[in-house]
């Protein structure tokens, strides 16, 4: 049987993470990004550079994109709208506002090619290790075909309904993660301040009822005071909790634990951290309670 190819555009945390899992999965993995670091790092885990876009959608019939903001999709589909096969399908997983991505599907759609919205729920350190879930929105169809190439990057995949379903599925989600991220900060600082381990802490706690994933996933970045090693930096999580925010705005739907959440990211971006892993509203809430421990230095830029 002929290796399959699958196109990759978007290298970055999530996209290097899915690259390399494809490539041990036995898929011929074509990527593109715009760093030409990437595009390196890409050959080292397996996978075969590309110079543009276009020339990943003339050589695979299923492409995945990871994409960092509106912008970047809206050019995406542009430029492979120019040169993807006809029946070509598109597995879309970044988080977006959904109007972006049905702006893209209708230029996709010109070129008759398929655009499914399937945004993934997990970090860059679960991406990884394969332990990413996957929320699939579009024409079923479509889905059904790409369920192997799904299986090769995540540990389970869901159809959850018609386009845009996928989306609404990954901003309830994300909702949950921003609560428990300072939920899990917030219960490590006040061990801390009590006089306990915090590896101790983290230990007993995520063996207990009062555990979370974002507690197991972070909390051992908490307990070094080290988020240097970023699986979502904060400046790209506001671009999230704004989404979230004009998403519930839109539904007149209440979030006040989530509002609640919202000051604390926006304290770590004024505290310099922008670039470090959200786990360092932990760093925030130490600097509140007036315990800031000794920790690694920011990174500049």
């Amino acid at each position: 049987m002929a290796q399959q190819t699958v196109g990759m555009v978007g290298l970055g945390i999530m996209g290097s993470a899915m690259s390399a899992n494809l490539a041990r999965a036995g898929f011929r993995v074509l990527g593109y990004d715009v760093v030409p670091r990437r595009r390196a790092e890409l050959g080292r885990s397996g996978g075969v550079a590309s110079r543009s876009p276009r020339e990943v959608a003339k050589r695979a019939n299923i492409l995945i994109t990871s994409l960092p903001s509106a912008d970047a999709l809206s050019h995406t589909a542009a430029e492979l709208s120019l040169s993807a096969r006809r029946g070509a399908i598109i597995i879309e997983t970044s988080t977006l506002p959904i109007a972006a991505k049905e702006a893209a599907r209708e230029v996709l759609a010109k070129r008759g090619v398929i655009l499914l919205d399937c945004p993934l729920s997990g970090t860059g350190a679960q991406a990884r290790l394969k332990d990413l879930i996957i929320y699939v929105s579009g024409k079923h169809t479509a889905y059904r075909k790409t369920v192997p190439v799904l299986q090769g990057f995540t540990r389970a995949n869901y159809y959850v309904g018609p386009f845009g379903a996928g989306s609404k599925m990954k901003f309830v989600a994300n909702l949950l993660v921003a609560i428990h991220n300072v939920a899990a900060a917030e219960a490590m600082v006040l061990g801390i301040k009590a006089g306990l381990d915090p590896a101790l802490v983290l230990k007993v706690v995520s063996d207990g009822a009062g555990s979370s994933r974002m507690f197991q996933v972070r909390g051992p970045m908490m307990v070094k005071g080290d988020y240097s090693d970023a699986t979502m930096k904060n400046e790209v999580w506001q671009k999230d909790m704004t989404i979230i925010a004009d998403f519930a705005r839109k539904l007149d739907c209440p979030t006040p634990l989530f509002a609640a959440a919202a000051p604390i990211y926006n304290a770590a971006m004024a505290m310099g951290l922008g670039k470090e892993d959200t786990g360092a509203v932990c760093a925030v809430l130490e600097q509140m309670a007036g315990s800031p421990r000794k920790r690694r230095k920011p990174p500049r830029g």
